[in-house]
């Protein structure tokens, strides 16, 4: 059972794209994946928990846009006209984009775990869950975080030297 009043109980499918290393993608895979379930009619969002590289929001053109809070918690920022893809990213926290986020484990699990609880997604058939490169704690944290929903599914990016 889901958590009561929880803000992914309208998520039908989580999405993971991990990998073992830097620069292999993932926040591209991340973001074609989103774009082509959107143009098959889906409702998407996209999580981007890669804290110290928050790509996601340049990628899809969405930098300069704002997270708001609703009482059920942060609002995703919504891109499109049919508003069909939602995004959240420590990127629109920042002052500036290019900021640095320079944050032990303790404080980058906690905002882990808020973005899995505190993000108002409403209704979406997929939330893929673009994660920081590595096997790190971030890792451990969202997987956790997430074990509840049981939804889980992963897509490993790979290079093949």
């Amino acid at each position: 059972t889901l958590p009561e009043g929880s803000n992914l109980a309208g998520v039908q499918h989580i999405v993971l794209v991990l990998s073992g290393k830097g620069g292999v993608g993932k926040s591209t895979i991340s973001t074609e994946l989103a774009l082509a379930l959107r143009s098959a009619g889906k409702r998407v969002g996209i999580l981007d928990v890669d804290l110290c590289g928050p790509s996601i929001p340049r990628m899809l053109r969405a930098q300069d846009s704002a997270v708001h809070q609703c009482a059920s918690g942060w609002v995703p920022v919504l891109l499109g006209q049919d508003t069909a893809l939602a995004l959240m990213s420590i990127g629109f926290l920042l002052e500036r984009p290019d900021d640095a986020v320079v944050w032990r484990g303790p404080k980058k699990n906690a905002l882990i775990k808020q973005f899995v609880t505190d993000v108002a997604w409403g209704d979406l058939d997929f939330l893929i869950v673009d994660t920081p490169p590595g096997t790190s704690d971030e890792h451990i944290s969202t997987v956790e975080a997430l074990r509840p929903y049981q939804l889980l599914g992963a897509i490993l990016v790979t290079t093949p030297q």
